[in-house]
């Protein structure tokens, strides 16, 4: 089972990237744990360029990864509180959300209506 989570994870950026860092550059991308070119959408990078502000541009690592727990099996968690902070200016969790154990847990359902709206800009990671 460990082996074949490995092979679906070979899909998830290895070195996520500032989103500042990302908006200078010409084709915006990173690199998977696979070894493969991973491209982010230049218009969704805009989006958020747009909805967020500069602080936080600086502090947003790329794509935001949320986590599968088996143990909870209808939701994903969130570990990065700068990527709560920016789901919460994008108006897609409350603001009144808060970490609890460097955890952030959000329904499934949710976590996919959000990949849905920012392509290339979040990933699943199991665990």
């Amino acid at each position: 089972m460990r082996l074949e989570i490995g092979r679906i994870n070979d899909g998830i950026v290895s070195e996520r990237k500032r989103l500042s860092r990302l908006l200078r550059e010409e084709h915006p991308s990173s690199v998977t744990k696979g070894g493969d070119r991973y491209d982010f959408d230049r218009d969704v990078l805009h989006r958020l360029e747009r909805a967020l502000p500069g602080e936080l541009q600086r502090r947003l690592r790329l794509p935001i990864l949320f986590y599968f727990d088996s143990t909870v099996p209808g939701s994903f968690f969130l570990a990065d509180e700068a990527a709560v902070q920016a789901l919460q200016g994008l108006g897609e969790i409350s603001s009144l959300r808060r970490m609890q154990g460097g955890r952030l847990w959000i329904a499934k359902p949710l976590v996919y209506a959000v990949m849905n709206q920012y392509p290339t800009a979040m990933q699943i990671v199991m665990g």
